[in-house]
């Protein structure tokens, strides 16, 4: 398919998907309708201003790196935009493994906004980035899939889940999943002769109440944050213990089931380091397996696997940069990227400087920081200065807390429970489109301002915090969202 095919293609299909792209922006994790009252959703005439527009200080390499160090953030960065066919014989798809089953066929598809390594992209917002792409992913190459009813064209990027196990009857038992169900197979495709394999049954699972979603986290900055030392997030835990306790803040770390050493990477902070949280993402969203995860997932039918595994491995055959596996230079790029830097320039509204003073003031006084954490310091690190004793403001504590009825999606991960959530770090969210982890927070029902009303529900730590926010007069709660779009 060429590049004008597939744009052509895309473009078509944004007539056909236009209804759906509307319906399901407004609908949350649970298939039920959220807000959407579009964009001028407020509080008290508070509204969130929209995605800065301007720079995109983020995802460019840290200016510390020797010459051989930015020579393999280019690599990573090459490797992470590639695409990926089943056999890497397609014109255009040079990685070699998709499927049997994806959710997308490169980490830079789902890694866009606002820039390489960031969340999910799209068209209409500022700034533009470009479609869903798991749209023209559906039929890319002769695909025979169907776009499921939560993917849309202006949409997030979204993986979904099965909180549980399904009986031979099709009703929902008490065992665990919690597995990525992977939106789409290669079955139909011009590389995958012969292969049958249906994808899963998304909306039976919606009629039951067993479907949750996730969207892409960004990776800018990610170097710092995988240099924490596992001492200085506990200390940030222990701080201020009577500010948290009369906030009802007592969050906690989650940890390796190997080592027993802080887990800090994905939604529910999972994964230990980026060489894993790599991986992982490789096998689970587009069906690579790798010397991490080497093994194919979900016992696929013998008639779609056509590589010998892992498919992606070091290359002993090479030299310099070609050496390393996909997932070592995928790290590289994600570990050697600035991270977010903030800006008062390009806020919608043009807010003045006093007014994102006042709101990071309101937002330190309301107690917002008991759990966005402004800044943590980094430790030695032996790969470069730039992460070596900085700090970094990635306004999280790394910890997972308890959010909640209305966020719960009923999956566990290690030590974080069907309601808990890693603390969302906010650098870069002046420039994000979507928020929560399932992304149903859009422009479409109030964007940030309603990222921040849905931490407040049944069981959640933010409670308390929340309804400072909504005590707060109209004026300051848009000085405290225009302090949050300079981040």
């Amino acid at each position: 398919m060429t590049s004008f095919t597939r744009s052509l293609l895309i473009f078509v299909l944004a007539f056909f998907m236009l209804a759906t792209s509307l319906r399901v922006q407004a609908q949350n994790h649970d298939g039920q309708r959220g807000d959407s009252s579009g964009p001028g959703t407020s509080s008290g005439g508070a509204q969130d201003p929209g995605p800065r527009a301007g720079t995109v200080n983020a995802g460019t390499p840290l200016s510390t790196l020797t010459p051989a160090q930015l020579q393999f953030f280019q690599d990573g960065l090459s490797r992470f935009l590639q695409t990926d066919s089943v056999n890497g014989q397609m014109a255009g798809e040079t990685g070699v493994g998709l499927g049997p089953g994806f959710n997308s066929n490169s980490c830079g598809s789902c890694h866009a906004q606002p820039a390489v390594g960031g969340s999910s992209p799209s068209t209409s917002f500022y700034p533009f980035v470009g479609p869903n792409p798991q749209i023209a992913a559906a039929t890319d190459y002769g695909g025979a899939n169907t776009v499921p009813f939560f993917i849309s064209l202006d949409g997030p990027v979204r993986e979904a889940r099965f909180p549980f196990a399904v009986s031979a009857s099709g009703s929902i038992t008490n065992t665990p999943d919690g597995g990525v169900h992977d939106v789409y197979t290669i079955a139909g495709r011009q590389d995958a002769p012969g292969c049958v394999m249906t994808q899963p049954n998304f909306e039976q699972m919606n009629k039951i109440g067993n479907l949750i979603f996730r969207i892409p986290t960004p990776t800018f900055g990610a170097g710092l944050i995988e240099s924490i030392p596992d001492a200085t997030i506990l200390a940030n835990m222990a701080a201020n213990a009577s500010f948290k306790q009369q906030l009802g803040i007592s969050g906690h770390p989650n940890y390796s089931g190997n080592d027993g050493s802080i887990t800090r990477f994905g939604w529910k902070a999972q994964n230990k380091s980026l060489e894993i949280f790599s991986g992982e993402a490789y096998n689970v969203e587009i069906g690579v397996t790798n010397e991490l995860f080497p093994n194919e997932r979900a016992n696929p039918p013998s008639s779609c696997l056509y590589n010998p595994t892992p498919e992606d491995s070091t290359n002993f055959t090479l030299s310099g940069d070609e050496i390393l596996s996909d997932v070592v230079e995928f790290s590289n790029f994600m570990r050697f990227s600035n991270p977010p830097a903030p800006s008062t320039q390009g806020i919608p509204g043009n807010p003045s400087a006093d007014s994102i003073a006042n709101g990071q003031a309101i937002f330190n006084r309301i107690g917002c920081t008991a759990c966005h954490t402004p800044s943590l310091q980094t430790g030695p690190s032996s790969f470069t200065p730039g992460l070596s004793n900085q700090q970094a403001a990635l306004f999280s504590d790394l910890l997972v807390h308890h959010m909640g009825s209305g966020l719960a999606d009923n999956v566990s991960q290690g030590a974080a429970g069907p309601d808990e959530f890693r603390t969302a770090p906010l650098w870069g969210v002046g420039q994000r489109i979507f928020f929560l982890h399932d992304g149903r927070s859009t422009p479409a029902n109030g964007g940030l301002l309603n990222a921040i009303q849905a931490h407040a529900s049944q069981g959640s730590e933010a409670n308390r915090v929340i309804n400072q926010f909504n005590n707060l007069s109209p004026n300051q709660k848009q000085e405290l969202l225009n302090f949050l779009r300079s981040l």
